[in-house]
Protein backbone atom coordinates (compact mmCIF):
# COMPACT_ATOMS: atom_id res chain seq x y z
CA UNK A 1 0.00 0.00 0.00
CA UNK A 2 2.11 2.87 -1.31
CA UNK A 3 1.85 6.55 -0.64
CA UNK A 4 0.75 8.68 -3.57
CA UNK A 5 3.25 11.49 -3.93
CA UNK A 6 0.69 13.58 -5.82
CA UNK A 7 -1.57 13.60 -2.79
CA UNK A 8 1.12 15.39 -0.81
CA UNK A 9 0.73 18.50 -2.90
CA UNK A 10 -2.79 18.90 -1.61
CA UNK A 11 -1.52 19.12 1.98
CA UNK A 12 -0.48 22.74 1.56
CA UNK A 13 -3.96 23.74 0.42
CA UNK A 14 -5.84 21.93 3.20
CA UNK A 15 -6.04 23.06 6.80
CA UNK A 16 -3.45 21.23 8.88
CA UNK A 17 -4.75 18.38 11.03
CA UNK A 18 -4.02 18.63 14.73
CA UNK A 19 -1.04 16.68 16.01
CA UNK A 20 -1.69 13.65 18.21
CA UNK A 21 -1.85 14.01 21.97
CA UNK A 22 1.47 14.25 23.80
CA UNK A 23 2.63 10.79 24.82
CA UNK A 24 4.16 7.53 23.68
CA UNK A 25 2.81 5.37 20.90
CA UNK A 26 3.64 2.06 19.33
CA UNK A 27 3.74 2.63 15.60
CA UNK A 28 4.75 1.25 12.25
CA UNK A 29 7.08 3.14 9.93
CA UNK A 30 6.84 2.28 6.25
CA UNK A 31 9.37 3.48 3.68
CA UNK A 32 9.31 2.92 -0.05
CA UNK A 33 11.90 3.92 -2.62
CA UNK A 34 10.87 4.79 -6.15
CA UNK A 35 7.90 2.62 -7.17
CA UNK A 36 8.88 -0.30 -4.91
CA UNK A 37 6.45 -1.71 -2.37
CA UNK A 38 6.94 -0.20 1.10
CA UNK A 39 9.08 -1.87 3.72
CA UNK A 40 7.47 -1.57 7.15
CA UNK A 41 8.72 -2.14 10.67
CA UNK A 42 7.90 -1.48 14.29
CA UNK A 43 8.66 1.98 15.67
CA UNK A 44 8.36 3.71 19.01
CA UNK A 45 7.03 7.26 18.88
CA UNK A 46 7.22 9.93 21.53
CA UNK A 47 4.92 12.79 20.56
CA UNK A 48 6.04 15.98 22.26
CA UNK A 49 4.64 19.47 22.66
CA UNK A 50 4.91 21.96 19.81
CA UNK A 51 4.22 19.28 17.17
CA UNK A 52 7.55 17.55 17.68
CA UNK A 53 8.04 13.81 17.60
CA UNK A 54 10.85 11.32 18.00
CA UNK A 55 10.45 8.13 16.04
CA UNK A 56 12.80 5.33 17.05
CA UNK A 57 13.48 2.35 14.80
CA UNK A 58 16.20 0.12 16.25
CA UNK A 59 19.27 2.38 16.54
CA UNK A 60 17.94 5.07 14.18
CA UNK A 61 15.94 8.06 15.37
CA UNK A 62 13.83 10.36 13.22
CA UNK A 63 13.25 13.78 14.76
CA UNK A 64 10.14 15.35 13.28
CA UNK A 65 8.95 18.94 13.60
CA UNK A 66 5.57 19.63 12.02
CA UNK A 67 4.89 23.13 10.78
CA UNK A 68 1.72 24.37 9.03
CA UNK A 69 2.08 22.22 5.92
CA UNK A 70 5.63 20.90 6.10
CA UNK A 71 7.61 18.53 8.26
CA UNK A 72 11.30 19.00 9.04
CA UNK A 73 12.96 15.59 9.34
CA UNK A 74 16.36 14.90 10.91
CA UNK A 75 17.62 11.31 10.82
CA UNK A 76 20.05 10.40 13.60
CA UNK A 77 22.21 7.32 14.22
CA UNK A 78 23.19 7.70 17.84
CA UNK A 79 24.64 11.21 18.17
CA UNK A 80 25.51 11.46 14.46
CA UNK A 81 23.18 13.22 12.04
CA UNK A 82 22.73 11.09 8.92
CA UNK A 83 20.24 13.12 6.88
CA UNK A 84 17.80 16.01 7.00
CA UNK A 85 15.07 17.31 4.72
CA UNK A 86 11.86 19.32 4.69
CA UNK A 87 8.75 18.02 2.93
CA UNK A 88 5.01 18.60 2.68
CA UNK A 89 3.02 16.27 4.91
CA UNK A 90 -0.53 15.00 5.15
CA UNK A 91 -2.53 13.17 7.80
CA UNK A 92 -4.68 10.26 6.65
CA UNK A 93 -6.48 9.34 9.86
CA UNK A 94 -3.69 8.42 12.30
CA UNK A 95 -1.10 8.01 9.54
CA UNK A 96 1.43 10.76 8.84
CA UNK A 97 2.52 10.74 5.19
CA UNK A 98 5.48 12.62 3.69
CA UNK A 99 8.15 12.16 1.03
CA UNK A 100 11.81 12.98 0.49
CA UNK A 101 11.66 14.07 -3.17
CA UNK A 102 15.46 14.27 -3.55
CA UNK A 103 15.79 10.58 -2.72
CA UNK A 104 12.46 9.51 -4.20
CA UNK A 105 11.51 8.03 -0.82
CA UNK A 106 8.00 7.97 0.62
CA UNK A 107 7.21 7.56 4.33
CA UNK A 108 4.13 6.55 6.30
CA UNK A 109 4.15 6.72 10.08
CA UNK A 110 1.15 4.70 11.28
CA UNK A 111 0.39 5.50 14.91
CA UNK A 112 -1.15 2.90 17.16
CA UNK A 113 -2.98 3.58 20.41
CA UNK A 114 -1.44 5.99 22.88
CA UNK A 115 0.28 4.16 25.71
CA UNK A 116 -1.17 4.70 29.16
CA UNK A 117 1.30 6.25 31.59
CA UNK A 118 1.92 4.31 34.76
CA UNK A 119 1.93 6.22 38.05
Amino acid sequence: MGLAVGALGAASAAAPAPAPAVGRYDAQLCVSLSAAAPSCGAAEVEWQRDSRARVRVNDLSYRLQLHNSQVAVVLMHGAMQVDEFVAPFEWAGTTLQFADAARNARYELRLGERKVSRP
